[in-house]
């Protein structure tokens, strides 16, 4: 069997790198995210375990979203599709929010991310 390689590197930005991180998440577990979305989450990843007020004040102020409502939309949305969640206690005001933990995203110092991807005949993605 011929196996082609592609092998490229590529230096970015910790905010791009965070970017490509979540949207290899989303390929990979077929869900998709607007521009918007993606922004937002990574927002989050930078800013994790944040109150969800202050969280919709901040990407509102980086004009990601156009009010606080649509802000608090795309987390309802995005906690539907398991990318974040939701702590503190049901019914409380002072719930805080956190990227997921599934995701594994990486956010400081320098990253280095090495994924070895095999394409092979269609078939569900797979952990190797």
């Amino acid at each position: 069997m011929i196996v082609n390689k592609v092998d490229q590197k590529i230096k970015t930005s910790i905010d791009d790198t965070i970017k490509y991180q979540i949207l290899t998440y989303c390929f990979f577990n077929d869900i998709q995210v607007s521009k918007s979305d993606l922004e937002c989450l990574a927002e989050l990843a930078k800013n994790n375990n944040i109150g969800i007020t202050a969280f919709c004040d901040l990407i509102t102020d980086k004009k990601i979203f156009k009010s606080a409502q649509s802000a608090r939309n795309a987390i309802t949305k995005a906690e539907k599709k398991k990318l974040l969640i939701k702590n503190g206690k049901p019914g409380k005001n002072k719930k805080t929010i956190s990227i997921s933990s599934d995701l594994n995203i990486q956010t400081s110092g320098i990253v280095f991310l090495d994924f070895k991807i095999l394409g092979s005949e269609p078939q569900e993605p797979q952990t190797i």
